[in-house]
């Protein structure tokens, strides 16, 4: 079964080829391998909380210490945690998998 990624789920234009990439750049969660899998996303897709760089709101979000505020919060991140509950990767998980 696929799931929803962050790109597909706020329609945000920012994955590889996707329609705004031009005018905001590539995410960085589209393109970090290392949490490929994580919360069953592609790349970053299901762990983008994690990821600096990200847009949110219309704006780019800074690193992670920045924007976990916002994260927490955002229907993404709480459709993800619901979808893979009890099996839920945290912030904290995939920043220990990034070092």
């Amino acid at each position: 079964m696929t799931k929803t990624n962050c790109w597909e789920f706020k329609q945000c234009g920012r994955e590889s080829d996707g329609t705004r990439v031009s005018e905001l750049g590539e995410c960085p969660a589209a393109v970090e391998e290392r949490t490929n899998g994580i919360n069953n996303g592609i790349n970053a897709g299901r762990a983008c909380w994690a990821i600096a760089g990200t847009l949110c709101g219309g704006q780019l979000q800074g690193t992670f210490a920045m924007k976990l505020k916002n994260c927490l919060v955002c229907d993404f991140y709480k459709f993800v945690q619901a979808e893979e509950a009890p099996h839920f990767i945290n912030a904290k998980e995939i920043m220990e998998h990034l070092q």
